[in-house]
């Protein structure tokens, strides 16, 4: 059964501004009363219908369509209705502001999904999903969050569980009854069992770097000597001119950043400063920066002048430039002499552009698309890319895991071994929001967005 809230909640679900269509949203038990006030009658759940939508003094505010969500068939799993109205803000606040008069009360941020949660419908990590499918800013990152709303990762988590809680019960019916010592048949099979969940526990816990490049974009930093022209080669990946672009050697001091969508992936191009092997003071500012920039980089663009001899790199940054995370482009390619192309970079990819006239600049696109899926975004069509929150519970229920084999290898107490159990019982039950911390509930959905 649904929970009853104290309070039915109204906001709006669409953004604010001028649109074609405004959508506000109300949930809770007088949903349904509050259909009848306004529009006369309450029509059959899910049936969208046209009508006036009048004020308490019975003025016309807008002809609207509205549709009534009987729970615990809803979203949230209570009653609900959307108004959908017309896209000017003067009007969906009208709307608002009689729902407020009519006893509503504005909802907080994330509220709906909060009840959603409360109510059944979804676990933590599938209210978590929606916040990611909002904010998805590339195929991938789109087809995670859609995995995860649809519950793949609460079903493996639910999965470890259930294992787990089998493992649990032989242990404590032994603790329950101690004159039968567990046989070391019954502790090999345990063994086991704790080993593949802790095998299936760390291969989880492996996605949460993908996720982070899922959801924030690929780092893919731009490097190279001054005037090699990598803020030309930023532009142009870009499509407008972002950064100035001199001449003169040295005229990027610090970086800049921009993102764009990249066929199936959302990339954030860092353009730095040249480096000089003999820089000026403040050059070597911006030097530093870049450095800093590289070591927290997933992806670089090391943009070499095919015009001149290529030049010796910081110990720093070339050790972190590797096959699996480097373009090598070669660029000035429409002023270098024919054959005068240096060679070298061996198995990287590598490719040849000129960023002033726009050469090779697909071909470069392609390229990092390649790099991106091939060898940073080794993602298992059945796995999901955890986020932060899942990261830490995975690892908390990793070490238990591992502890617990260690108890049992020894042979030690069962009531330390359960402890041990137990405690990643717990953290997997955080996951999907098993155990209620109504603290931790709080901060989660206070990101969300007002009227989701």
């Amino acid at each position: 059964m649904p929970l009853v809230h104290e309070a039915t909640i109204a906001a709006l679900a669409t953004p604010s501004g001028e649109s074609a269509v405004a959508l506000v949203r109300v949930s809770g038990s007088e949903s349904a009363r509050l259909v009848g006030e306004i529009f006369g009658a309450t029509p059959r759940p899910r049936l969208a219908k046209h009508c006036d939508y009048r004020d308490r003094q019975g003025r016309v505010v807008d002809d609207v369509l509205f549709t009534f969500f009987a729970g615990p068939a809803s979203y949230t799993g209570e009653d609900s209705v959307e108004i959908g109205c017309h896209g000017n803000p003067y009007i969906a606040q009208r709307v608002l502001e009689d729902l407020f008069a009519r006893g509503c009360r504005p909802a907080e941020a994330g509220e709906f999904t909060k009840r959603a949660f409360l109510n059944g419908r979804m676990d933590l990590s599938q209210a978590e999903a929606v916040m990611d499918l909002i904010h998805a800013r590339g195929e991938r990152a789109l087809e995670a969050a859609n995995r995860q709303l649809r519950g793949a990762l609460g079903r493996q988590i639910a999965a470890s569980i259930e294992r787990l809680v089998a493992v649990v019960a032989e242990v404590e019916a032994h603790i329950d009854f101690p004159e039968e010592d567990l046989p070391p048949a019954n502790r090999i099979r345990l063994l086991g069992d704790l080993a593949s969940l802790r095998h299936d526990t760390g291969r989880l816990l492996a996605t949460a770097h993908y996720g982070a490049l899922l959801r924030d974009g690929v780092r893919t930093v731009i490097v190279g000597e001054p005037n090699a022209g990598k803020s030309s080669l930023l532009n142009r990946l870009l499509g407008w001119e972002r950064a100035l672009v001199s001449p003169e050697p040295g005229t990027t001091r610090d970086f800049l950043e921009e993102a764009r969508v990249l066929g199936a992936h959302k990339i954030r191009f860092i353009d730095t400063a040249g480096l000089n092997p003999a820089p000026a003071p403040l050059e070597s500012r911006g030097i530093e920066r870049t450095l800093e920039r590289a070591a927290q980089a997933d992806l670089f663009l090391l943009v070499l002048d095919a015009s001149r001899p290529c030049p010796t790199l910081p110990p720093e940054l070339a050790g972190r430039l590797q096959a699996a995370n480097t373009v090598v482009v070669w660029n000035k390619t429409d002023v270098a002499a024919p054959g005068q192309l240096p060679s070298g970079w061996r198995g990287f990819a590598q490719v040849r552009v000129s960023a002033l006239v726009g050469n090779g600049i697909e071909e470069l696109e392609r390229a990092i698309e390649l790099l991106v899926d091939k060898d940073l975004l080794k993602l298992d069509g059945d796995l999901i890319a955890i986020n932060a929150r899942h990261a830490t519970a995975l690892a908390e229920a990793g070490e238990c895991l591992e502890a617990a084999e260690r108890k049992l290898r020894d042979q030690a107490a069962d009531e330390l071994l359960a402890s041990d159990l137990r405690g990643a019982l717990e953290a997997l039950g955080r996951i999907g929001g098993r155990v209620d911390h109504e603290r931790i509930l709080d901060k989660l959905f206070s990101s969300f967005c007002i009227g989701k």
